[in-house]
């Protein structure tokens, strides 16, 4: 965990204090990725490098995991914190496996387990150790460089990894692949990471939480969703973006936005399954077993004028969403299978709600989102 405590920074320039960082105060969960996002000269890049004392605060505090940085050596501090930046910096005398372990042999690692983490890391990035490992980085792509410059800084297994603008650089195809790979490899490794961004789409898609920067000072700090939802003011309103709704759809998860659809058991009869049909103005509804597992739906059109149960109508569903997907794809995925509506199912197959059109519209103009249900400022979060 990364706490920052009105972390300020001031210095003159021609005889003025300005004031770079304005006392930014907030909390990186353990395991969270967090993004600094704002226009050139924000404070986003020096609060960055304040963290790692790369720029010495003027006052406030930074802790890791509870432990107040400031009395703990720099050359430690940084061994112990992994940093990315966009230049990559790769030494080019080196080969990329030396370039991987340069801290964890400065660390004492013996070569056996520094050529093991090499190994690891290569594998990780989707680049083939024993091909790449003896080359030297002249030798590699932009992008494969770029790729070298992430695990290098994970190679000590560093809890922290500060990150400034590492994709920046990097064509849109490359920069698209290697987000998804540093997207995988975090959620496997389960670091704590604070990254720099320019890019609003880059930071929905890694962000679990996003601070918005201006003029040194945090003017938000939200889950991404929530941010676009209820930007705090008209700058973030207008830093999110005109789309942010379309940017919402790659945030908003089914089971989020699944209404509370009913259902109905195998051996119910058709009296009524058509009486709770039309009870919640329903053409149809999904049948579970006494566990709520998912096994059909049925419709009323099949079923009209018929006796017994409902299991000699039950059909199989073409079209599915599970839990954890995002509306983009259901909204796709309705438009592949002329689907008014899809059956919600967890990891398990437990019905959870069908998604539809409607139920998305609700979600998104009901001013719910994914982080938290109310707006707090960061001076108010200060002052608690």
């Amino acid at each position: 965990m990364i706490q920052l405590d009105k972390l300020t920074k001031r210095f003159q320039q021609k005889g003025k204090d300005v004031v770079a960082v304005n006392e930014v105060s907030l909390t990186v969960d353990e395991g969270h990725i967090c993004v600094f996002l704002g226009p050139s000269g924000c404070g986003k890049s020096t609060t960055l490098k304040m963290i790692n004392r790369l720029i010495t605060p003027t006052s406030g505090r930074v802790l890791i995991n509870g432990e107040d940085t400031t009395g703990i050596d720099e050359v430690t501090l940084r061994r112990n914190i992994g940093y990315v930046i966009q230049q990559i910096g790769l030494f080019p005398n080196m080969t990329i496996e030396e370039n991987i372990t340069v801290v964890p042999k400065l660390l004492g690692w013996d070569k056996k387990r520094c050529h093991e983490r090499a190994m690891e890391l290569m594998s990780m990035v989707q680049l083939e150790p024993k091909q790449y490992l003896s080359r030297y980085p002249r030798e590699l792509s932009g992008g494969q460089q770029q790729r070298i410059g992430v695990i290098r800084a994970l190679a000590a297994d560093a809890p922290v990894l500060l990150m400034d603008e590492p994709f920046g650089a990097v064509d849109p195809v490359n920069r698209d692949a290697i987000q998804n790979e540093f997207f995988q490899m975090q959620r496997a490794l389960n670091k704590t990471v604070i990254m720099v961004s320019h890019d609003i789409d880059e930071a929905i898609k890694l962000g679990d939480k996003i601070a918005i920067f201006k003029d040194g000072t945090l003017l938000q700090f939200d889950h991404p969703d929530t941010l676009l939802a209820h930007p705090a003011d008209d700058f973030v309103s207008g830093f999110v973006g005109q789309d942010s709704t379309l940017k919402r759809l790659l945030l908003i998860r089914a089971e989020d936005a699944a209404d509370d659809a009913p259902s109905v058991l195998a051996e119910t009869s058709i009296a009524d399954a058509v009486e709770l049909m039309e009870e919640h103005d329903r053409r149809h509804l999904v049948v579970t077993d006494a566990n709520k597992k998912a096994l059909g739906y049925v419709r009323r059109r099949d079923m009209r004028g018929q006796g017994g149960s409902v299991q000699p109508f039950v059909q199989p569903f073409n079209a599915t969403a599970a839990h954890d997907e995002h509306l983009r794809i259901l909204l796709s995925r309705m438009y592949e299978f002329n689907r008014s509506w899809l059956p919600v199912l967890s990891a398990d197959n437990d019905f959870l709600g069908e998604v539809t059109q409607e139920s998305i519209a609700d979600y998104l103009s009901s001013g719910r989102s994914r982080g938290k249900s109310s707006i707090v400022s960061p001076a108010e979060q200060i002052a608690s």
